[in-house]
């Protein structure tokens, strides 16, 4: 696809995404307000949108609207965003700046942030399950897509990651498979859900999810991959977030596993893999198979 377009598309699902999220999640004046504030502070912090550009595109490629990918896709931002405001806490990676701002907790206190990561949670199976979400899909598809969505987000995907890659800093040797593994839960799960709830969403065949899930697999560990390059490479600036974390607090990588030549080699072959798996659909995959390419160059 062209850069312009895809600049456009990308532009046009973010918008969509950011004004439905802001009606989600409204500015609220009760005796809560400091939550919802908290909450709103990283929910609509910006960001690539990249999990639920995902879900809008898989569901287009495959034949649906908008309208019924969008449930999916802020409940989807959602649990990556309480995951973020969980992962910069002191008791996890205890960084102070996401997205070129003071972390949620920095900005706040860590008992505020902890508890706007947990409503975030919350409030996606909320959305997934939502009357406007069961008239879009019908009961059955987002059943489907909200079971889809635990299983990502909990103990046999990102949950399971996280608690994998804090037993790799204990181990004494780490391989590329282990930390493949790892990476496939911990951020490569809720990637693939956002393949799948597209098709879901669109009501897709068995060959359609099959694909989408080789793409997202594929794209989930390219990403992995070229986030520990940036942290190495990356300005800070850019990144909106500390470059260099990774070596200071010891953390083994694809970087320091196979060096920084090899693992770029990584990004590209896996881009490659990603962008094949959904030649099938030929022009109608013109834009997922870009985002795939964008991000693997991406700064930021």
């Amino acid at each position: 696809m062209e850069k312009t377009r895809f600049q456009a598309q990308m532009r046009e699902y973010a918008k969509l995404v950011n004004a439905q999220l802001d009606l989600l999640v409204p500015e609220e004046t009760v005796s809560e307000k400091p939550l919802y504030e908290s909450m709103r502070y990283s929910l609509l912090a910006g960001g690539k949108r990249v999990r639920p550009v995902l879900v809008l595109g898989f569901c287009k490629m495959c034949g649906g609207t908008e309208g019924q990918a969008l449930p999916f896709a802020c409940a989807l931002e959602m649990i990556h965003t309480y995951s973020l405001i969980h992962d910069d806490l002191p008791c996890m990676d205890d960084d102070d700046l996401r997205r070129g701002r003071p972390s949620n907790h920095r900005a706040f206190d860590e008992a505020t942030a902890l508890l706007a990561g947990d409503a975030l949670l919350t409030k996606a199976f909320e959305v997934a399950l939502s009357p406007e979400s069961i008239t879009q899909l019908g009961a059955s598809r987002a059943a489907e897509g909200a079971h889809l969505l635990a299983q990502a987000a909990g103990d046999h995907g990102m949950i399971a990651g996280q608690v994998l890659d804090l037993q790799n800093d204990t181990l004494p040797q780490l391989t590329a498979q282990r930390l493949q593994m790892t990476d496939a839960k911990k951020t490569g799960a809720l990637l693939r859900a956002a393949a799948l709830l597209g098709t879901i969403a669109a009501g897709a065949g068995k060959s359609a999810r099959q694909a989408a899930a080789r793409y997202a697999d594929a794209l989930g560990l390219a990403f992995q991959i070229q986030d520990d390059i940036l942290d190495v490479t990356g300005d800070e600036k850019t990144l909106g977030k500390p470059i260099g974390s990774d070596a200071e607090h010891g953390k083994r990588t694809y970087v320091s596993i196979l060096g920084l030549s090899a693992a770029r080699e990584k990004v590209q072959a896996l881009t490659e893999e990603a962008v094949e798996a959904l030649a099938p659909f030929g022009e109608r995959a013109d834009f997922l198979q870009t985002l795939a390419q964008a991000l693997a160059v991406r700064e930021h």
